[in-house]
């Protein structure tokens, strides 16, 4: 397989919580593991019938209007996750 060199910009504590947690010669394999999980393959996102419906809702500028006053609503559903020593239902 070939391989490309890309230059990153990465905030400098997120580096350093790399460099402390993946050993130098594991990075590039540690990122490709990362990347290769969150995006989809070639042509899936093209054809997913909820990524194509999720485009044309951001195109709807009276929907996204509409999604926005939706949005303090939905921020806080007013249930508390459990505190450490609580139960879990």
């Amino acid at each position: 397989m070939a391989t490309q060199q890309l230059l990153l910009h990465l905030p400098d504590d997120l580096v350093r919580r790399l460099k402390r947690a993946v050993a130098p010669r594991q990075r590039s394999k540690f990122i490709q593991d990362l990347l290769e999980k969150a995006l989809p393959p070639d042509g899936v996102a093209e054809t997913d019938p909820l990524y194509l419906a999720a485009l044309e809702v951001e195109q709807d500028e009276a929907l996204g209007a509409e999604m926005a006053q939706w949005e303090p609503a939905t921020l806080g559903d007013g249930v508390a996750a459990p505190g450490p020593n609580e139960p879990k239902e």
